[in-house]
């Protein structure tokens, strides 16, 4: 069966043989199931098809689809702790969650989903989170877990998790064996017109070992053939091919298996497979030669791939059956020193993993901060044998225990990082304190000169003005520079008429006119009482006329007036507390930035020791992987040997019996 895990296993074992491409560290690429999507891509709307209504959740998707996850774990837990996820938290949590497993922490990311699971969450999301949990439980190596987590899901789940749900519930029954039902799960999902090319391969698979080999073989074989725009998929077509070529090794069906391995690409990370099938296929055909070829073909490629050192085998053994004895222990000879010099080599590189370099350099050279499992390893270590990590890099125990370490170190450096934060913090704090002290004192100063209370005083009376403009219809009490020029005018008009009134009745002689109508003419008092009456009742009438808006503004104004005034008495009643908490404040920020730097100051050996342990582990598991390697190296090296001595045992008995022959 072929996960997809495992095509990311084929994609990096080609990149590696080849010194370039890119390869993905986790085993499953979770940012796909977090977003409901096919591959890294995501499907909109994120958050079950409504907008995304906390903003500080939508900070946190920020930093997610930034790929800064360790900043958007971070803003979610102080959401969470601060109460700001009102509207999101059963979302917050699945990413949450899944941020955590990210990181490794499976048991927080477990706690997370199986509270999910059994609290009262909708239906998708605790659909979603048995299915994270069934992820969690596979990665742990509990197959039977797994499997009951995913039967725990009721109903289907987004197109993307969808297909991995239906892909891991596949692979889990074709662990234990169940082939039968896997090829019944598969089914729907590799008949889809667009489903994926690896469902179809596992449906062969399942198919051929729960006995309906005829059909199994015929997906395969469809694969084997279909158009492949990508390297995942030409490397898939020529994994189909390789398998159905040595199923009919098996079945001792040796042409049918030259025709399929014949279709594979002799560039492809399974050429050496299929050439070392294509071998042995020949050799059950009884055509030595035909097989000489393709093992000699092999048997010159790099020595880390064990198909040639197989083939290293295979070629003398050929040569012997075509009876060139002597050819067969010149190439057995050389068979025993390549496995000398790639055993030396092994030991080189074991030396490069202990001491220290190589895991300083992988992480070097592929720089990434806060990346989780979508950390990509695009440039190889510095190694004296690069084709040996092939083996090594592709194992899984040793990607887990690799992104441990690198996060350790992150880790490490952002503890650093905080620490000099926490110094800037404390200036910072410092400059407040100074800061507030010094300036103070003229807010106080300012404040008090302000005169709130007169301004109060002020303010009633003007309520009181308006009160007594508005009960009597005051048109007067609104009247504009202009208007009250003219009301002025009018008055000394009317005094004036009043004092010549008074005169022409005590018959002191008449006021000369005004200028223009002549000297000596006289005034018309009636006419200009008359037209003093009339200018007066016009502006009585305008000024009645703009009472109502002039009295509205006025008490837009007051109502204006009445916000300044309390703002100001919130400014002020703001200072007098200020006075007393400020200073309680800056102590109390002051001893929270003791109390972090104390905790980092105490995490900081403890993760550099982490950091120390992770490495020799990892380091630990890269020697493991590269001692096995050693040991197969040994055990082919006693294989040609042992053919080195059978081939002299031969000839000895040849020798003897003819010196026996009577003569």
């Amino acid at each position: 069966m072929l996960s997809r895990f495992e095509m990311h296993r084929l994609a990096a074992r080609s990149a590696l043989r080849r010194h370039r491409g890119r390869w993905a560290l986790s085993a499953f690429v979770l940012a796909a199931a977090l977003l409901g999507g096919r591959g890294a891509a995501a499907e909109e709307p994120y958050v079950g098809g409504h907008a995304v209504a906390d903003p500080y959740f939508g900070v946190s998707l920020f930093d997610y689809f930034q790929e800064h996850y360790f900043s958007a774990l971070g803003d979610l837990m102080v959401a969470k702790q601060l109460g700001r996820l009102s509207h999101s938290t059963d979302e917050a949590e699945v990413l949450r969650g899944g941020l955590l497993l990210s990181y490794g922490l499976d048991l927080e990311a477990g706690r997370i989903f199986t509270r999910l699971a059994d609290s009262g969450a909708s239906p998708l999301v605790r659909d979603r989170a048995w299915y994270y949990l069934a992820k969690i439980r596979y990665q742990k190596g509990s197959p039977a877990d797994a499997e009951a987590a995913l039967g725990r899901i009721k109903g289907p789940l987004p197109p993307g998790l969808e297909e991995d749900r239906i892909l891991l519930l596949g692979n889990l029954l074709m662990a234990r064996g169940a082939f039968a039902p896997a090829a019944a799960v598969l089914k729907p999902l590799a008949d889809e017109t667009d489903g994926p090319s690896y469902a179809r391969y596992n449906l062969g698979i399942a198919l051929i070992r729960s006995g309906s080999v005829a059909r199994g073989s015929e997906i395969l074989d469809e694969l084997g053939v279909a158009r492949a725009d990508t390297e995942e998929l030409r490397t898939l077509r020529d994994k189909a091919n390789v398998a159905l070529g040595f199923a009919a090794l098996q079945n001792k069906d040796p042409e049918r298996a030259r025709f399929y391995l014949e279709r594979v690409r002799l560039t492809s990370m399974e050429s050496s497979r299929a050439l070392l099938g294509f071998g042995w296929a020949a050799d059950q055909m009884i055509d030595p030669k035909a097989a000489l070829l393709a093992w000699e073909e092999l048997a010159d490629r790099d020595t880390s791939d064990p198909a040639v050192l197989e083939a290293k085998l295979a070629v003398p053994y050929a040569l012997s059956e075509i009876g060139s004895n002597a050819k067969s222990l010149e190439y057995y000879g050389r068979a025993v020193a390549a496995y000398e010099q790639e055993g030396a080599n092994i030991d080189e590189s074991i030396a490069a993993v202990r001491s220290g370099k190589f895991l300083d350099d992988l992480v070097e050279r592929n720089p990434g901060e806060e990346m989780g499992w979508f950390w990509k390893i695009d440039r190889l270590p510095q190694m004296p044998h690069p084709g040996h990590l092939a083996s090594v890099l592709a194992q899984h125990p040793f990607q887990e225990a690799f992104k441990t370490y690198r996060d350790l170190r992150y880790v490490s450096r952002t503890l650093q990082d905080w620490d000099g934060k926490l110094a800037v913090m404390d200036g910072m704090l410092a400059e407040r304190r100074e800061a507030f002290a010094r300036r103070l004192p003229q807010i106080v100063v300012n404040q008090q000169n302000a005169g709130v209370g007169r301004l109060d005083a002020r303010r009633d009376d003007l309520v009181t003005l308006l009160g007594a403009a508005q009960e009597q219809a005051d048109g007067v009490a609104f009247a504009d520079a202009r208007e009250k020029s003219l009301a002025t005018r009018l008055e000394r008009a009317r005094k004036n008429l009043e004092a010549l009134e008074a005169g022409a009745g005590s018959g002191a002689p008449a006021a000369p006119g005004p200028a223009g109508t002549g000297a000596g003419e006289d005034i018309d008092l009636v006419a200009a009482r008359d037209r003093l009456r009339r200018v007066a009742g016009a502006l009585t009438w305008n000024l009645a006329q703009e009472f109502p808006g002039r009295m509205w503004d006025a008490k837009k104004s007051l109502q204006q007036l009445n916000e300044a005034l309390q703002s100001l008495h919130l400014r002020e009643a703001d200072l007098i507390s200020a006075q007393a908490t400020e200073p309680r404040r800056f102590d109390a920020l002051a001893e929270r930035i003791v109390a972090l730097r104390a905790r980092i100051t105490a995490m900081r050996p403890k993760v550099a020791e982490l950091v120390a342990l992770q490495q020799l582990a990892v380091e630990d598991l890269a020697v493991a992987q590269l001692r096995q390697q050693r040991e197969l190296l040994v055990d082919y090296s006693n294989q040609a040997r042992f053919a080195i001595a059978e081939i002299y045992d031969r000839a000895t008995i040849a020798r003897d019996a003819t010196h026996a022959r009577p003569k």
